[in-house]
């Protein structure tokens, strides 16, 4: 039954989007990292994203984006994906699931539109640079 369905609560697991420089764009751009602040390892780390919404009165969507990680270790951070400058003007969405022992936890975290800024900026644990962060 439903009832008997446990669903563990998420904690100190996060995503930040932080900006940097790129020599491939020769500009600086906005990537999203998985920061896990827990006392265990990640393991068989899945993340599907994707952006929503409307621009100019019209619905937009991209198409789905999957990351697969084997582990990310106890205190650390992974880049997942850069996210073009035309959608940040959309609700980034991203799914993570993975495992911790036997037990499978999973959480979306959203980037609400427009709140990818240079303004929304907060010091990232374990990476030590400014970027939005998403609880």
């Amino acid at each position: 039954m439903k009832k008997d369905i446990e669903i563990p609560k998420v904690e100190n697991v996060f995503l930040a989007a932080i900006q940097e420089w790129s020599d491939d764009f020769m500009d600086k751009v906005w990537y999203v990292y998985l920061v896990n602040d827990s006392d265990f390892d990640l393991d068989s780390v899945m993340v599907v994203s994707k952006a929503f919404g409307t621009i100019d009165g019209e619905m937009r969507k991209t198409s789905l984006l999957r990351h697969a990680f084997m582990k990310v270790p106890t205190v650390s951070a992974v880049k997942v994906e850069m996210i073009e400058n035309s959608v940040l003007a959309l609700n980034n969405e991203f799914m993570v699931t993975y495992f911790i022992g036997n037990t499978l936890y999973d959480k979306k975290f959203t980037f609400r539109k427009n709140t990818i800024n240079e303004h929304a900026t907060e010091e990232v644990p374990h990476i030590w640079k400014n970027g939005v962060v998403v609880k």
